[in-house]
């Protein structure tokens, strides 16, 4: 290999022995913390345990959810909703930053072009005299790329990486949420128009009753006690129409802002399919489960991940860095003579940089980094250990709703029954009118109990798969 090869290309090579050489991480390895959580869930007794039911993960939302009008509200959620909207241009902006970081453990080419033309006094001139010099050149260079020995380059792209990753997993638990709200909301609105229709019937039944005492009282029947009475029965079934009537177009507003539609159409509910919208039983698995398929527990280890980058990049700054500048092209003292034979030309300027004294900046971005990490750690221990708990919450909320909606069932047919006995006797003249009210009143609190127990059964097992973190794509989707 001649000598006049080795020099033609010694930049090449230079640059080529870099990337080669290049990229030693100074970053600590990764090691997951330990999971603080137990390793079974607390004891269950009946409705939902380790093996109760379908697993999160053998089911998408789509399968979760019975309700065929609830699966087209979450289909639009999911594509006009704002939040959502915003955590996946979120995911893009960080998908962007990732790759402008990326491009610089690369070099970057560029077509240059420069020219002087100045004039020297005779002083400084070597010929005695003024003259006009001009120096011209074009040709692709190489604008100050660094040969990333210590992986200082390498592990800012890493950080970059991993905060994407989060970003996008922060995204994919936006999504989870949204589900979830929707569920929520169409389970208020129709609890809402449950209530209304319960009250409205009471309404019917008190006014009618109502009447009944003022014909009685107006022939010396009934007693003043008596019309004032039913008179009240009959005041607050009207303040209690109104409250539902309030629930119900809230709960509606709610729900068109989380479809993202000015106005979304809902039926009433009139099926038993309706009445139970979700799957009703589900299998909770193990505690580990949740590293597996919480997209907030994967966002903060992927943040974990950076934090150890960051630690190399700070590490990497104690030591040398070699940047290399370059130029291949054609040089001329004349414009009209720079791409004629016998022009060409080349430089190449490495630069070395060795801190010496930096008043401890180096030192403090070291510390800083890994103060961060220390953060990091406790923030996947903390996010962790939340979700364990809202795991534990939802079955327990489950299990003991399930218990409570069965007595509630019965205690409403209990009271239904009681109202009606009371009422044949009230008329038959055996029992005085109040106790015939305090029977109304007591069916009505009842049956407003029930309503809002099985709302709230329903919405704890969109709880528990909502917590487990599974399952809320399509197979479609998740390929």
């Amino acid at each position: 290999m001649s000598r006049r090869f080795l020099q033609r290309w010694q930049p090449l090579t230079v640059l080529a022995v870099g990337l080669v050489i290049g990229g030693c991480s100074l970053a600590p390895s990764h090691q997951r913390p330990q999971s603080p959580i137990p390793a079974h869930w607390p004891a269950q007794q009946s409705v939902v345990d380790a093996s109760a039911g379908t697993t999160v993960d053998q089911l998408d939302w789509q399968m979760f959810v019975r309700d065929a009008q609830l699966r087209q509200l979450i289909t639009l959620a999911l594509e006009n909703n704002r939040d959502l909207r915003q955590a996946v241009l979120n995911v893009s902006a960080a998908r962007a930053a990732y790759r402008i970081q990326r491009a610089d453990r690369l070099p970057g080419l560029d077509v240059q072009g420069s020219g002087v033309r100045q004039r020297v006094p005779a002083d400084l001139s070597a010929a005695g005299a003024s003259v006009v010099q001009e120096n011209w050149q074009a040709g692709v260079g190489l604008a100050a790329f660094e040969l990333d020995l210590f992986g200082r380059v390498k592990n800012l792209s890493q950080a970059a990486l991993m905060e994407y990753l989060a970003t996008e997993h922060a995204a994919r638990s936006v999504r989870i949420s949204l589900i979830a709200e929707v569920i929520d909301a169409y389970l208020a609105r129709s609890t809402g128009w449950q209530q209304h229709q319960l009250t409205l019937q009471t309404l019917a039944a008190r006014q009618k009753s109502f009447d009944l005492i003022s014909q009685r009282h107006a022939a010396g029947m009934a007693t003043a006690l008596d019309l004032e009475e039913a008179r009240g029965l009959t005041e607050q079934a009207k303040a209690d129409l109104e409250r539902a009537d309030r629930l119900f177009r809230q709960a509606g507003n709610a729900l068109n802002l989380l479809v993202g539609m000015s106005e979304v159409t809902v039926s009433s509910p009139t099926s038993a399919e309706q009445a139970e919208p979700l799957l009703q039983t589900l299998a909770a698995g193990a505690p580990s489960d949740l590293l597996l398929h919480r997209p907030d527990i994967q966002a903060a280890e992927y943040r974990l991940r950076a934090r150890n980058a960051d630690i190399g990049a700070a590490r990497a700054a104690f030591l040398p860095r070699i940047s290399l500048t370059g130029l291949v092209g054609s040089a001329s003292a004349e414009l009209s003579g720079l791409f004629e034979s016998g022009q060409r030309a080349w430089s190449f300027s490495p630069q070395l940089t060795l801190p010496i004294f930096a008043a401890g900046r180096n030192r403090a971005n070291l510390d800083l980094a890994h103060v961060r990490k220390d953060v990091a750690v406790a923030e996947y221990e903390r996010t962790v250990q939340a979700a364990f708990r809202e795991v534990a919450d939802a079955l327990v909320a489950i299990e003991t709703l399930h218990r409570e909606a069965g007595a509630r069932r019965a205690l409403a047919q209990s009271s239904e029954k009681a109202l009606m006995l009371s009422e044949a006797r009230y008329r038959a003249g055996v029992d005085d009118h109040l106790r015939y009210l305090d029977a109304q009143r007591t069916n009505f609190t009842n049956q407003m109990a029930l309503i809002e127990v099985s709302t709230q059964y329903q919405s704890a097992l969109a709880s528990v798969f909502r917590a487990l973190g599974g399952g809320w794509m399509p197979q479609d989707e998740a390929e």
